[in-house]
């Protein structure tokens, strides 16, 4: 029986390894692939050509603004519909639209201040997954909490982009830290979790760790733009 327990752990442990190794594999794919487009497209000379019109704004940055958000949904609702293989496709699509979207931030930030908020965002970010990986504290009631309080500032943040208001774009960037921040500790235990589900097949398995990837790439990218507005230097 004693032996049985314990290659049974060790089995656990070696699923729920595995399963974070793609987690992480995941979202840092999605980090390079963002910031590699970011910063190609992150001048005026590409922002003149496709984003703007005689008139304005052209109608490719709304799109390019506003599909992944669309596509992040529909990723993680119709996960079990799809194969890995149009997940996988999806995935890409999306980290690669999200590159474009920031690319504007190289317009608008000097590049000191884009690294340095990178690194610090890196730092509290790897803190607060190591404190929702390790607490023995069930934090559901909390990530639903600060998930409500997401959607908030997220329709206050379209409602900022026509106010143009840099107090309401301020406020909004320092819950964000800390909405961000605390959905992270949140996302971490609900993937450990995950993790240690025996009941699910491999196919599952491979397809949940793909979502906690996005799940963790949205939640890096949002702290990181919620810092950059509090700490970084414009141009």
């Amino acid at each position: 029986m004693e032996n049985y327990i314990d290659q049974h752990t060790g089995y656990s442990k070696a699923v729920t390894r595995d399963f974070f190794k793609n987690v992480y594999s995941y979202m840092f794919a999605a980090l390079a692939i963002s910031g590699s487009i970011a910063y190609v497209a992150g001048n005026e000379a590409f922002f003149t050509e496709y984003f703007l019109t005689p008139t304005g704004i052209s109608p490719l940055f709304y799109v390019v603004a506003f599909a992944p958000v669309g596509l992040g949904l529909l990723i993680q609702s119709a996960y079990r519909r799809l194969s890995l293989a149009v997940l996988m496709v999806l995935f890409i699509a999306y980290s690669a639209l999200m590159g474009l979207s920031l690319s504007t931030i190289f317009l608008v930030y000097a590049m000191p201040s884009i690294v340095s908020t990178f690194f610090v965002t890196a730092g509290a970010f790897a803190g607060m997954a190591i404190l929702g990986y390790t607490t023995k504290t069930d934090l559901t009631k909390f990530g639903s909490l600060l998930y409500m309080v997401f959607i908030g500032i997220f329709i206050a943040g379209i409602v900022n982009i026509f106010m143009k208001s840099d107090m309401m774009g301020f406020i909004i960037a320092v819950i964000g830290v800390f909405v961000f921040t605390g959905l992270t500790a949140y996302y971490m235990q609900t993937l450990k979790n995950v993790s240690q589900d025996n009941s699910l097949s491999e196919l599952d398995r491979s397809k949940l760790s793909l979502i906690g990837g996005l799940q963790l790439y949205i939640l890096f990218v949002n702290l990181f733009l919620s810092l950059l507005r509090i700490l970084g230097n414009r141009d």
